[in-house]
């Protein structure tokens, strides 16, 4: 069989195609199906089947206008509830495509409709596993306690998986290859590795959760240190099981606007801009969420610190910039909230305070610090001893425990996020100065 790894970076969530005698089939699409067709093209393949794992958490899938676009049948399990038309998958059933079986297994713990889907064609066997099985871990179980149409919690979901891996992949071969949903960087789990595939073997050997371990052992471990949940992700959950509307139009219905000084008070501005063009001007009531290259965790952010449904507008740099950070925006969902699209004009007069970094290493008694790395990062210790720790995802909330009798100054682990957690303090405090000590911070570990 053939099989085509997508990855999108800035998520780390692979998607996949599979390609036999003619005909394809996707595993977990992206939201933008555009590079799947031209794969299919690539390949003279008919795309028939989409198969969805569960009901994503941290992107929005594209197969509900994939199946409208192709006509491909959408596979997934009677447990997700969804009303769009599909095929229910469940353990026990299978599919054909081209020379390939496919047939999915129930493996909760992830979430309580998760599946994998075993690939078999002759002596191969490939294994889609979603959010169940990631290289060197598996998918935290923290994320459906309030979103879904089946809910469950953590530790509930903790002993499923714990059944899930002691009991569903005993059958399979060692040779089997693995392909996950996710790899490191990825919000839907912790500890992953770089490595975008593995084998069954090696999983076994060396996947802390193959180890022989008792379920209270087990459950210990995968619910510790988890890392947060952003606030998009209930909202991602639930839009995958409705399913999303056709990614190319719902984008282009964003308003543009072109060389704007102001917007409406009272609105959020969410500006993507580099920070050092944010902190020369930028529109009140603006967060600095920087969409520069992939590496930027925008989305991430974006969806962190925007709530789903809350209205803003959307800062770029030039008109070039809005394809890219339209696409990146819809992603997770959040086009229709977006009340337009802005370049900048001239003469917007709102600036960040300049740092003087020099005075701050010679008087840092003078200045409030705030800490805006995550609870995980807060816990391997401070960088500076009288610092006040406040997660940048629960920054928007916590802003009135920040003493404002000082100067304040933000950083975080390497200069991305403290952007973004200065810019909300400005918002808060219009009397106190607020500073973004951005990289300089590599100048204090």
């Amino acid at each position: 069989m053939t099989i085509k790894q997508f990855k999108d970076d800035p998520l780390a969530h692979y998607s996949y195609a599979l390609v036999s005698e003619g005909k394809m089939a996707l595993v977990d699409p992206s939201r933008n199906p555009i590079p799947y067709y031209k794969f299919a093209e690539e390949h003279n393949a008919k795309i028939v089947a989409v198969f969805e794992t569960h009901p994503h958490a941290d992107f929005v899938s594209g197969h509900l206008q994939i199946h409208e676009q192709t006509g491909a049948t959408i596979y997934v399990s009677e447990k997700v509830g969804v009303s769009y038309p599909h095929e229910p998958f469940d353990e026990g059933q299978s599919v054909k495509i081209g020379k390939i079986n496919i047939r999915p297994l129930h493996t909760p713990g992830h979430s309580p409709d998760s599946l994998t889907f075993v690939a078999e064609e002759g002596d191969e066997t490939a294994l889609f596993t979603g959010d169940t099985l990631f290289i060197g871990n598996v998918g935290r179980p923290d994320l459906r306690e309030k979103a879904g149409n089946m809910t469950a919690k953590r530790v509930e979901l903790a002993k499923a998986m714990y059944h899930t891996m002691q009991n569903k992949f005993n059958d399979l071969p060692d040779d089997a290859l693995v392909y996950p949903a996710h790899g490191a960087g990825s919000l839907c789990g912790k500890n992953m590795s770089a490595a975008p595939s593995s084998t069954l073997r090696d999983e076994r050997m060396s996947n802390w959760a193959f180890k022989d371990q008792t379920e209270e052992e087990f459950v210990e471990e995968i619910l510790k240190d988890q890392p947060f949940i952003p606030s998009y992700f209930g909202f991602n959950v639930d839009m995958n099981r409705k399913g999303a509307g056709n990614v190319q139009q719902e984008k282009y219905r964003v308003p543009l606007h072109i060389g704007v000084s102001k917007v409406e008070e009272g609105v959020t501005v969410v500006d993507a801009r580099d920070g050092d063009a944010y902190k020369a001007g930028h529109l009140p009531n603006s967060i600095n969420i920087m969409s520069r290259t992939e590496g930027d965790k925008y989305e991430t952010w974006l969806g962190a610190i925007i709530e789903p449904n809350e209205p803003f507008y959307l800062v770029v740099s030039s008109v070039e910039d809005i394809d890219e950070l339209l696409e990146r925006t819809a992603k997770i969902g959040y086009e229709k909230q977006m009340k337009g699209m802005i370049t900048l004009s001239e003469e917007v007069s709102k600036r960040s305070d300049e740092f003087d970094l020099q005075d701050f290493k010679n008087n840092k008694d003078k200045y409030t610090i705030v800490d805006i790395r995550n609870e995980s990062e807060l816990a391997e210790g401070k960088i500076f001893d009288s610092a006040l720790g406040i997660p940048l995802n629960e920054l928007r909330n916590r802003a009135g425990e920040v003493p404002n009798d000082k100067p304040i100054v933000v950083h975080c682990a390497g200069g991305y996020r403290s952007s973004a957690g200065s810019s909300i303090l400005e918002n808060k405090f219009k009397d106190q100065k607020v500073y973004d000590l951005s990289e300089a911070i590599e100048d204090f570990k």
